[in-house]
């Protein structure tokens, strides 16, 4: 029988994408017994009390059919004064916000909706690894720009400009930033805003960690002015500040013309999002700020623990004030990224990924979560430095 490779019936766009460094370090894992895994970017949290019961109640009340293609009326009504409430921009919820099956889904529209084949999109790195596999899906180019430690992992307006070509549609932010921990002040967002308006741009910012910032104020793109509100796509979700991440629920908003061709690549392809996924939502955008709050408590004191431990360690760890993530350098092992993450699993029994995962200026560093119990990082802090002792 002949063998038939992949290559011979796969797009080329899918054949070339590069399988998820995250992935590969929880498979291995998988296989493994007693690890203490500092990979996963997920809150230890369950879902708080009052989003469950609401989730169940909406089952009991035979809440199990299609809602609108963008949501209900009812849960984009409440984002909308939520997103008011916080930061002072508004928009309008029955033409300029979508609810989407998480963040990804919201990711993947946008997109498909802004992209023709060839435009090209300016992502500053490390970043979260689907970016640049959802702009080559959708037909683009992407155009990564590094970010530095010595910068706090800042955007750089300077590069942002030198990257810009005939062929450039999108400027892509992501912050609070995955894998770094960074966020963006205010006055760089509002160069790169300042750059969008003079190259006729639209900026895409994902700010699925908006409410997990520790010692700074959150700055949301699309509230520093009108002209910039009128070319960004806000893109959010429910999973990490809710600790909601099964359940799936995400949102974009944004001019009303965007909006509306997200909407029909989303009503061809999911129809809508989860029923009780979305009347969960609402109950957290109307009940859940406590349980934020003492999340974000919580994760600021495991913040301090993981970041101090590895600055003792040797592991320079720039500190992070956003998002669960530390991202510590790890030169003072003698050892690249990909062989201090593999190394660490073995002889440890610690997972992190590497931060090449992540593109350029993520070589060097590994991705470490600390959204897992602080007893977890204690241990694992406890493993690590023996494994420093051996091979720092």
């Amino acid at each position: 029988m002949q063998e038939i490779s992949e290559q011979q019936h796969l797009s080329r766009r899918v054949v070339g994408l590069k399988p998820s460094g995250i992935r590969k370090f929880f498979d291995i894992a998988a296989t493994m017994k007693n690890v203490i895994s500092l990979g996963i970017g997920e809150p230890d949290f369950t879902t708080s009390k009052p989003i469950l019961e609401a989730g169940i109640s909406s089952l009991r009340a035979g809440e199990t059919h299609y809602t609108s293609n963008a949501g209900k009326m009812e849960l984009r009504q409440a984002l909308s004064e939520h997103l008011k409430q916080l930061y002072n921009v508004q928009y309008d919820p029955v033409q300029e916000i979508l609810i989407t099956v998480g963040v990804s889904e919201a990711l993947y529209l946008v997109m498909n909706a802004l992209l023709d084949p060839g435009d090209e999109v300016i992502i500053p790195t490390p970043c979260f690894v689907s970016y640049q596999a959802e702009v080559i899906l959708a037909g683009g180019v992407p155009v990564e720009i590094p970010s530095h430690s010595e910068d706090n992992f800042q955007l750089d307006p300077d590069e942002i400009r030198s990257a810009i070509t005939p062929r450039t549609k999108v400027i892509f932010i992501g912050y609070p930033n995955n894998p770094t921990g960074a966020v963006a002040s205010h006055q760089v967002l509002v160069e790169v805003a300042k750059i969008a308006e003079e190259h006729d741009l639209l900026i895409i910012s994902d700010e699925i960690y908006d409410r997990l910032v520790y010692e700074h104020k959150h700055v949301c793109v699309p509230a520093l002015d009108e002209a910039t509100r009128r070319r960004t796509i806000l893109l959010g979700g429910f999973s990490k500040d809710y600790a909601m991440t099964g359940w799936r629920i995400g949102y974009a908003c944004g001019p009303s013309d965007i909006i509306k061709g997200m909407v029909r690549i989303h009503q061809y392809t999911i129809m809508s999002a989860p029923t009780t996924a979305q009347d969960a939502a609402l109950t957290a955008l109307l009940e859940g700020e406590k349980y934020v709050r003492d999340m974000v408590t919580e994760y600021d004191r495991r913040r301090r623990l993981i970041v101090g431990g590895f600055n003792k360690l040797g592991l320079t760890t720039f500190d992070p004030h956003g998002a669960f993530y530390a991202f510590p350098n790890v030169a003072a092992s003698g050892m690249n990224d990909e062989i201090f993450a593999e190394t660490l699993l073995r002889e440890e029994q610690v997972a992190v990924v590497p931060g090449n995962a992540f593109g350029p200026g993520g070589e060097g560093y590994v991705r470490c979560c600390y959204a897992t119990a602080y007893e977890q990082i204690e241990e694992a802090l406890h493993r690590m430095e023996r494994f420093m002792n051996r091979h720092g």
